[in-house]
């Protein structure tokens, strides 16, 4: 064989190969959760060098009754793994309804996964007592132990929108209340890693999505 024919056979055997390296080194498709609600920068020696690192802000506990009766914290919902928090009052109709049909989604999702939880919690506790929401529950085919309609103090549910998620506070009463259609994945440190729709069919895709994310860096830190 001619050495012009030796080089040429030898870089086409080459090219699999380098191709195989190329990919297994930088072929690795990553998915990173943002992390919401920054609260400080602070600086950190490692190796006896210093690091900026940015804290972002947790959650707090709260203490409501689920659907059963059984008093709930938001510890317990996130140590599992992670929950998904939600606001609504039983009166309201199209809003509601659409956000919890979509939640109805993800609780078939991840059935089977006791480390993913839904919390919807109550913006009118006064008429959405344990009994209204057991009945309320049954609507939605809710879980025992997995999807928690949750009721209790309101200045805990107004301090967890305007504190924690740092939304627009829930005003008037009835009918007429105004609260948030928005769907909010917590994590198990307590941190908000995503905000969503729950009344649009896409945007609760991406949330069952960025649940999976999550859960995979659980198995794989």
């Amino acid at each position: 064989m001619r050495p012009q024919q030796t080089l040429v056979l030898g870089l086409i055997l080459l090219v699999p190969v380098l191709a195989f390296l190329f990919l297994k080194s930088f072929g690795t498709n990553r998915y990173a959760l943002p992390t919401f609600l920054p609260e400080r920068v602070d600086s950190t020696q490692v190796d006896g060098k210093w690091q900026r690192d940015t804290v972002y802000h947790q959650i707090g506990d709260f203490r409501l009754v689920s659907q059963s009766g059984r008093e709930v914290t938001g510890a317990e919902l996130r140590n599992k793994g992670l929950y998904v928090a939600s606001f609504f009052f039983t009166a309201c109709s199209q809003t509601c309804s659409r956000m919890n049909s979509q939640l109805v989604r993800v609780q078939e999702k991840f059935r089977q996964d006791t480390r993913v939880r839904l919390a919807s919690m109550t913006v009118a506790p006064e008429q959405d007592s344990v009994a209204v929401l057991a009945r309320y529950a049954e609507q939605y085919g809710a879980i025992a132990g997995k999807w928690f309609f949750l009721t209790g103090d309101k200045g805990a549910v107004n301090r967890l929108i305007t504190q924690d998620l740092r939304l627009p506070p829930v005003v008037g009463s009835g009918s007429g209340m105004v609260h948030s259609h928005e769907l909010f994945l917590i994590d198990r440190d307590g941190h908000l890693r995503g905000r969503y729709d729950g009344g649009n069919e896409k945007d609760v895709n991406r949330l069952i999505t960025e649940i999976e994310v999550l859960l995979y860096t659980y198995d794989h830190p």
